[in-house]
């Protein structure tokens, strides 16, 4: 199970809902083709600088999908080779203002060629030091409050980008379907095609929609390190990943450090962040939905923020109790005020009229805002993009008496996509 690979952007949609299927084949939710211009999941990185390294990090690719109980032994050279570092240091942003040492991206690059050897011999001889993360505050949205944020120095984010790429030659083999956030070649707007596929595809009466309360804060380390060893045995690469674990935060000139948490503001936190939920949420709930479900289950997951649905209620209860305990044996927690289990699909405003609880609840995922609510006959707007459609369901020529999930502010640009069986989404106003 914990090396069982998910394929799930097959171009059909399955014949039947696999909640105890015994094939990796299908992630349940995302069983047909991909949406026009959604891309296959990338389990390469990018193009390199040179054809060589290319090569060498396609190599560990193939090795990852093919033999997934296979722990790589010798992964450092790929990190600290200069072209690898090379090119880390041209996809950094130019403008970031600088850590605790100082260093700028002009600066660094003057010497450019000269850096980037010592550089790669102090991490080939293990004499890289990782240092602390800037603290710095920046105003949140609503003006009232400020946001922590973590600035690393130059060097650490060069060499942390480096890594993601090699790491991510191997977990993007492992990853499961339903995952999308900070994955390459995955976006909001991939997360939300799915979901629509989804809530297209299979009877949604419930949905929980969850968030992870101080996600990257609370990742424990001695559990995120035994989950990469799963895969990396190169004792070098765990080394340094735990040295960005362990180079704690400055602020104001005192030095902290945490036994929880994900570097802040580090290019590495992302995935650290995935594979810890790879192996504490996604393969559980790919498990559970298989094992423990009676109905249809659907999930969508973009980094901490997950939308879970449900055919039944007593399914949907028993998950998010089973989710709770399974979440504080790792250290997690869902948000009280974030999570929340509503009523959803054609049915769910009537049945909460009959009941006397008022118009069904809405929520919000990746700044789409919903309802189930009872609309009258209506001509279904096209989406506000074209390829999260097709056939009978674009264009205006689409018409049903159906509730709808419709946008709490629905602008010229954000119009909701028609679902069948009563359900549209439609972006919020100024998402992207």
């Amino acid at each position: 199970m914990m090396h069982d690979p998910g394929q799930s952007d097959s171009p059909a949609v399955p014949t039947k809902f696999p909640n105890k299927a015994g094939e990796p084949a299908a992630e349940g939710m995302e069983g047909r083709g991909l949406a026009k211009g959604n891309p296959r999941q990338q389990t390469a990185p990018r193009a390199q600088d040179r054809v060589g390294a290319l090569s060498a990090l396609e190599r560990v690719r193939q090795v990852a999908e093919r033999d997934k109980p296979v722990r790589f032994t010798t992964l450092l050279h790929h990190v600290y080779h200069v072209d690898h570092l090379r090119r880390a240091y041209y996809a950094l942003k130019r403008e970031a203002a600088p850590g605790i040492d100082g260093e700028t991206w002009p600066h660094y690059g003057e010497a450019l060629e000269e850096n980037l050897r010592d550089l790669s011999g102090r991490l080939a001889r293990g004499a890289y030091r990782a240092k602390p993360v800037q603290r710095a505050y920046i105003p949140k949205a609503d003006g009232r409050q400020h946001r922590p944020l973590g600035i690393p120095t130059l060097e650490d984010k060069l060499v942390q980008r480096a890594t993601v790429d090699v790491l991510n030659a191997i977990y993007e083999t492992d990853f499961l379907g339903f995952s999308y956030g900070f994955r390459p070649g995955r976006s909001p707007h991939h997360a939300l095609d799915a979901l629509y596929a989804g809530l297209l595809t299979r009877k949604v009466n419930w949905v929980l929609d969850a968030d992870i309360r101080g996600c990257y804060e609370a990742i424990d380390h001695g559990w995120l390190v035994k989950f990469v060893e799963h895969r990396i045995a190169d004792r070098r690469v765990v080394r340094l990943i735990q040295k960005w674990l362990k180079a704690g935060v400055l602020e104001d000139g005192k030095r902290t450090w945490r036994e929880e948490g994900t570097p802040q503001g580090a290019s590495v936190s992302p995935l650290l962040a995935n594979v810890y939920l790879h192996y504490v949420f996604d393969l559980w709930v790919r498990r559970w939905r298989r094992t423990q479900a009676h109905g249809d289950v659907i999930v969508v997951r973009f980094a901490d923020d997950f939308i879970v649905g449900f055919q039944h209620r007593a399914d949907a209860e028993r998950f998010l109790a089973e989710l709770r305990e399974r979440f504080a044996k790792f250290g997690l927690e869902l948000h009280p005020e974030k999570t929340r289990l509503l009523e959803f699909g054609p049915y769910a405003a009537e049945n909460r009229r009959r009941a006397g609880k008022g118009k069904p609840e809405t929520f919000d995922y990746l700044e789409v805002a919903g309802e189930a609510a009872r609309g009258e006959s209506r001509a279904a707007a096209a989406p506000a993009r074209p390829d999260l459609a097709g056939g009978d369901m674009a264009g205006s020529g689409c018409r049903w008496a159906h509730p709808v999930l419709r946008g709490a502010h629905e602008q010229p640009g954000h119009r909701p996509v028609p679902v069948p069986g009563g359900r549209a989404l439609a972006p919020r106003a100024g998402a992207a």
